[in-house]
């Protein structure tokens, strides 16, 4: 109840915030249409509430509510911050520059909010399980609960007109997500052509019109350097990273990083102009680009992030603690680098060279307990990199081949400089597998060094593979081994992985504790879940990235997989002679889901007793030879929602 009280009074805020909307002049349409679907979710979350939740029962029966609540105001806090800073009255060419030339309001934090209401409605259904004291009424509202997941709603257009109210993704507001940042960018320029008549910094504006407007990335020209260093406040600050080429600089107000680099500017500028119009929240974004062609000189302004994901796990990890971030803050790193290489795939650009040193981060703010903010850098330009990687004193100490694929090694090892298969998706994907094995274990990949040089490359190729120095949860480490398999055909591409990383989100937050010894599991291998999904759900010509408004969809049929594939399970155990020693937690019940849809229909629950729907569950443990213990007279019961099995 805390949470929600929480949450009501950022509501509060931002409706008093709203009431100046008129002041936003940069953003507007896209600050409202957030403020509109927040206030949405939460009139949409309360109305569950009171229709399945007692009052009087919330200090005893609510806790499923409290951490998919919390996440919920995270979301919703990191919202209220991106308004504020839209409506702050600092009217600088800089944040002109930067605010504008971004779609974060509906790619990250309408993402994060759509996904987070899913969760909490499916909070909201396990304590309206347990909720009231008539019995028969409670069996009703399983029962009720149970046909929201039927199979028959497996259809997107069907899924929307029944359920796209309540998940935020009718099809007005589908529109809205569409067409809300050409909105806005359309007031901007006008706003532009009104002060080009009445200032004097003409050629910034020049500048600004011309990035919105797309005429420059038509004509493929780059801007005059003098426009970016004759300013008076232009200052060159230190130099980011190890290459040289990157440094931070204040301009215009602001702070930026530039990458600076001498070369034949003219045979990049279709390169440079293709990354200038990339965007999206993971990735690192060109804001815009200077030229000098007498000096071949080049100036490339992108944001400012903090540090590279490399150091931040170093200042992070020591002896007292042995990974750098809680399993929440690494699922949600891994599912924001996957988005960003999800992106990057969609457009045809491979990054041929992912690694934690091209993964610039940020904290996102106070509130938000240790999560960050990802973006993924060093893709393209790749005549640039190799030629100042030569004359570059600093270069990274680890060995770059432990995050190339074996074909990539397989082809420097016949000598082939050009390394096709470096510049490829399922080469990215195996790099994406080592970055999460070092977030998982706050370690490099080979770090006790038993493999160096041309013995390193040779057993990669061979199939070896680091180990993790701990037990980490099963079902990331399932996924991390699935991305680094040695055949290029067997690993997912970052649509999955993304689908997938959602899904595991989720199991988190609605399970707080995930980071005990004797913590609840998944009682589906997830890649099989994703396996059906794309097998039955996907059309050959299906499009690499999911937009927001899909999410809903993708975790519902997850869901109805789930419910259907652990019900056939627990009824094939159940109907087994002699099932003392059936297992509920180990490997066993990660089958394949191949005949879900085909063979399934939903199974009442109404034969349970009455005490059985009422007392407090224990979850299934594991012990160390991986078996649940299970005694003859215990029963199996199944938490539909919560996909676990209690004992």
């Amino acid at each position: 109840m805390e949470q929600l009280r929480q949450i009501g009074e950022v509501l509060g805020s931002l409706k008093v915030l709203m009431v100046f909307k008129d002041d936003i002049r940069i953003n507007r349409h896209q600050c409202s249409l957030l403020y509109e679907i927040f206030k949405l979710g939460l009139q949409g979350i309360a109305e569950e509430i009171r229709d399945n939740l007692k009052f009087d029962e919330r200090l005893k029966k609510w806790k499923a509510l409290e951490q998919p609540l919390k996440e919920l105001f995270r979301t919703v806090k990191e919202g209220e911050s991106y308004i504020k800073h839209c409506l702050e009255p600092k009217d600088s060419l800089g944040k002109a520059i930067s605010l504008p030339q971004n779609n974060d309001c509906v790619e990250f934090h309408l993402h994060n909010f759509i996904w987070c209401v899913f969760v909490v409605f499916e909070s909201i259904e396990i304590a309206g399980e347990i909720a009231g004291y008539d019995q028969e009424e409670t069996q009703k509202k399983k029962l009720l609960f149970s046909k929201r997941y039927e199979r028959e709603w497996l259809d997107k257009s069907l899924f929307q007109w029944n359920f796209g109210k309540k998940y935020l993704v009718s099809r007005e507001i589908c529109n809205r997500l569409n067409t809300v940042w050409k909105e806005d960018r359309k007031m901007f320029l006008e706003i532009l052509e009104e002060k080009r008549r009445t200032k004097s910094e003409s050629r910034i504006l020049d500048l600004l019109h011309k990035n919105f407007e797309g005429s420059e990335v038509s004509k493929g020209d780059l801007f005059p350097c003098s426009i970016l260093t004759d300013p008076k406040d232009y200052q060159v600050r230190r130099r980011l990273g190890n290459g040289g080429q990157h440094k931070e600089i204040h301009w215009m107000g602001e702070s930026f990083a530039v990458r600076h680099f001498h070369a034949e500017v003219e045979p990049l500028i279709p390169e440079i102009s293709l990354l200038s119009s990339l965007m999206h929240p993971n990735i690192m974004h060109i804001l815009c680009g200077f030229v000098d062609k007498e000096r071949k000189e080049c100036f490339l302004v992108m944001e400012l992030m903090n540090r590279d994901l490399s150091n931040y796990i170093k200042e992070t990890c020591g002896p007292r603690k042995r990974v750098p971030f809680t399993l929440p803050v690494t699922v949600d790193v891994m599912l924001q680098i996957a988005r960003g290489m999800e992106y990057l795939h969609s457009r045809k650009i491979y990054h041929g060279n992912l690694n934690p040193s091209n993964i610039l981060v940020r904290v996102r703010n106070p509130s938000s307990e240790g999560h960050l903010h990802v973006k993924i850098t060093g893709f393209g330009l790749t005549s640039v990199k190799n030629s100042t990687s030569k004359n570059s004193a600093n270069q990274p100490t680890t060995d770059p081949v432990i995050w190339y694929a074996p074909e990539v090694l397989q082809e420097q090892e016949q000598g082939n400089p050009t390394s096709p298969s470096k510049y490829t998706e399922k080469a990215d994907v195996y790099s994406f597998s080592m970055i999460c094995f070092e977030l998982l274990t706050g370690k490099l990949p080979f770090e006790e060094g038993h493999l160096q040089g041309d013995k390193m490359s040779r057993n990669l190729r061979a199939g070896e593979r680091p180990l993790f120095p701990f037990p980490s949860p099963k079902y990331l480490t399932a996924l991390t081994k699935k991305c680094w398999q040695d055949d290029p055909n067997q690993r997912p591409n970052f649509s999955s992985i993304c689908r997938t990383l959602r899904y595991i989100k989720r199991f988190l937050v609605m399970n707080q504790d995930h980071d005990q010894p004797d913590a609840p599991l998944p009682l589906i291998d997830y890649m099989d879940l994703e396996a059906n999904f794309s097998k039955r759900l996907l059309g050959c010509g299906e499009e690499f990235t999911e937009s927001v408004s899909l999410i809903p969809f993708q975790m519902f049929a997850y869901r109805v997989i789930e419910r259907q594939k652990t019900m056939v399970n627990l009824k094939e155990k159940n109907s087994e002679s002699g099932s003392d020693g059936a297992s509920v937690g180990g490997d066993e019940n990660q089958g394949n889901v191949e005949e879900t849809f085909s063979n399934l229909k939903p199974t009442s629950r109404s034969s349970q007793s009455s005490s059985e729907s009422t007392k407090k569950p224990a979850f299934a443990k594991k012990t160390t030879n991986g078996k649940s213990r299970k005694s003859s007279d215990q029963i199996v019961q199944y938490n539909e929602n919560r996909g676990q099995v209690w004992l």
